[in-house]
């Protein structure tokens, strides 16, 4: 059990410190650009962020869909096939990113025309969109990699890159927003330096730690394997599915809430991003998940072991930890609201307004942190149509929420449907999971 317990903290301990220094460069950037430039810099940063948002959400495939794959490679130690799969996430990251550099003209122009916002704002989020656009091959690579190192049961070499390329992306932005006639657009610049710093230390730490695997084998040859590629494109084909019903779900909050006035957005944007800084901590049991279940089905596909697998345990324990975290946090917003709120605005109409949602803070880290945890057990599992259809579930309920509700408690309609959501899923995978277990003959 011990011996369980410690595997669960070394890997989602680096995941959480890493999270942590997620936010810290939101809130560099916007600072930077707010000390050194008008509302016109700092709305067109938010629109072209959220523009980026859109389009990277969509390969979140890369690191969940590589991570499941990878460590069941792992348990199964085959080295061919991690070799192989690293390989292949990557090609399909540098095509993806060619891909959205063919359509970046039209995609910005059509997110553009959709978006209200002025003419100057619009033009600024423009500007900072083509320079960020850069990254793109770096961007996709490095979730490629962050999948690959957490399959591997490796969470300190994501943890290392990723406290990189936030720092790197602090100081760099600040350098070239201060000192260079670029101004607000350094924070561009100071991205794409980032991001390519980033895949530098991702390939160094590689070579460094794993080279051995690849000895004797050509990386474009394991990228071109067909079968292979078939079954990692089929997983990753349910996994896009999941990150479009993601969109409805976020972006839909959003839109929503800004039907309701300016006031209500501003308390459902603050209310979200708390909903994240939780998730930034539960993400590491998620994250051990993914590696230690996925570790656990390569296991028992090694018939010439004598190997008595126990996922339940497993599963249970890391439900366990994470379910603490989501204790840690409700007892956190249930005694200390009032400072959260103040550490996101000094607004006192927001400030009343975010009162009245306190009850749906405390409640959400438990309830979201049993969905977090299911997704991290299930990508482990590689149980792509599962994922899928809970998201398409979920995604469901949030619509069906909002629309059985809209007319009878107005704002309030959306914190149900997000609820709504995070319930199917829980549902969902919750009543699957035997049926997975089934599939592979483990009772």
């Amino acid at each position: 059990m011990k011996s369980l317990n410690s595997q669960i903290l070394r890997l989602a301990i680096p995941s959480i410190l890493a999270n942590i220094t997620i936010p810290l460069v939101g809130l560099v950037d916007t600072a930077i650009v707010g000390h050194i430039a008008n509302a016109t810099a700092i709305g067109g940063i938010a629109i072209g962020t959220m523009l980026f948002d859109l389009l990277y959400w969509n390969f979140g495939f890369l690191r969940v869909g590589t991570s499941g794959m990878t460590a069941q490679a792992f348990g199964r130690e085959d080295r061919v096939e991690c070799a192989r799969l690293l390989s292949q996430s990557v090609g399909i990251a540098l095509i993806g990113a060619a891909l959205i550099w063919l359509i970046q003209w039209l995609f910005v122009n059509i997110v553009l025309m959709l978006v209200p916002c002025s003419a100057e704002v619009a033009t600024f989020a423009r500007e900072y969109f083509f320079i960020r656009i850069w990254a793109a091959p770096a961007t996709l690579s490095l979730m490629a990699f962050k999948g690959w190192f957490i399959g591997m049961q490796d969470t300190v070499s994501p943890m290392i890159t990723d406290i990189v390329v936030n720092v790197v992306n602090m100081v760099v932005s600040y350098v070239l927003a201060i000192y260079t006639p670029m101004g607000a657009l350094g924070v561009a610049l100071g991205t794409v330096t980032a991001q390519f710093t980033g895949l530098i230390v991702a390939l160094i730490l590689l070579l460094a730690k794993y080279r051995h695997l690849w000895k004797g084998l050509s990386p474009l040859r394991l990228a071109m394997d067909g079968q292979g590629m078939r079954r990692l494109l089929s997983l990753n084909g349910n996994l896009f599915i999941r990150s479009l019903c993601f969109m409805v779900v976020y972006v839909g909050f959003t839109s929503l809430a800004s039907k309701y006035g300016d006031v209500e957005l501003a308390v459902s944007t603050i209310m979200m991003k708390l909903f994240m800084l939780f998730s930034y901590f539960v993400d590491g049991f998620a994250y051990a998940g993914e590696a230690l279940v996925g570790k656990e089905f390569g296991c028992r596909e090694m018939e010439s072991k004598d190997w008595n697998s126990d996922i339940g345990r497993v599963v249970r324990l890391l439900f366990a930890w994470s379910l603490g975290v989501g204790v840690l946090f409700t007892l956190l917003f249930a005694i200390w609201s009032e400072p959260f709120y103040h550490a996101m605005t000094s607004d006192t109409i927001v400030l009343s307004r975010l009162e009245d949602y306190t009850a749906w803070l405390i409640a959400m880290p438990i309830v979201s942190t049993l969905a977090f945890m299911w997704d991290g057990v299930y990508a482990g599992a590689t149980a792509g149509k599962q994922i899928r259809n809970g998201m398409i579930y979920a995604a469901l309920a949030f619509v069906m929420g909002y629309l059985i509700t809209y007319q009878y408690v107005d704002v309030l309609s959306i914190y149900i449907a997000y609820f709504a959501h995070l319930a199917a899923r829980v549902l969902y995978l919750t009543l699957a999971w035997k049926h997975t277990l089934a599939h592979f003959n483990i009772k």
